[in-house]
């Protein structure tokens, strides 16, 4: 079981044996991943053709090829607004057997959760026993908590979603792009997202969606969203 970090990369960045980094996914690398000289992980084209590589300087060195059956052939990354008590904990479990490659807790205007780092430690562990039992390749990545209106405007994925139970917006998969190299998906806390944050993302170049005609808890509308993806990608 590997705990190697992804990226998702065009495939005119591959170069023979080199990977072309853009200063984007340098800094995501670098500040948000915690990769240094040297470090290994994963790159995917988002067509079924997946690396090993090692960052080298301001590119990347390709290692090897990899094979790989069991993992969704997207890069999902979920905005997860934290629910109350121990929620996140079934969020965390069953979006690692769906085939989520990364997770972010994030604060919203309504969340009142405010959660240790000893949180943190749970949830990556449980991500780990997850991703074992359901046979995946690749442990998903956990981030730190943080507030959704600083991460909304970060600029990871190549197409954004936020799920809204309230207002005439599209169904997710009426709408879901799995041509995509990578996607992101927001979905909100108890009570829902603030008119401001609905606008805040949209700003951001978030497409707002629905999820059905039933008002979902918090927990189970990432199990939702995740399920819509990854059905459409295997079926």
């Amino acid at each position: 079981m590997s705990q190697l970090q992804r990226i998702a990369i065009a495939p005119h960045q591959l170069q023979e044996a080199q990977i072309l980094l853009t200063p984007q996914q340098l800094h995501y690398l670098g500040r948000v991943l915690r990769l240094h000289e040297g470090d290994r992980f994963i790159a995917m084209d988002g067509m079924g053709k997946w690396w090993l590589a090692q960052l080298v300087g301001e590119q990347a060195q390709v290692l090897e090829p990899l094979t790989v059956e069991t993992e969704l052939p997207i890069s999902i990354t979920l905005m997860v607004a934290l629910p109350k008590g121990n929620g996140f904990d079934d969020v965390v479990r069953c979006c690692t057997e769906l085939g989520v490659t990364c997770i972010y807790p994030v604060l919203s205007d309504r969340t009142l959760l405010n959660p240790s780092p000893q949180k943190l430690e749970r949830w990556r562990r449980i991500a780990a026993e997850a991703a074992e039992q359901s046979e995946r390749s690749f442990v998903p990545t956990i981030l730190e908590p943080v507030a959704f209106s600083a991460v909304v405007s970060a600029g990871v994925g190549t197409h954004h979603y936020i799920c809204e139970a309230r207002g005439e917006y599209p169904h997710l998969s009426k709408v879901i792009d799995i041509v995509a190299h990578k996607i992101v998906i927001a979905t909100g806390p108890e009570g829902g997202w603030t008119e401001k944050e609905i606008e805040n993302a949209r700003a951001s170049g978030f497409q707002p969606v629905s999820l059905g005609r039933r008002i979902l808890r918090a927990v189970t509308a990432p199990v939702v969203a995740l399920s819509l993806v990854a059905a459409a990608c295997e079926v």
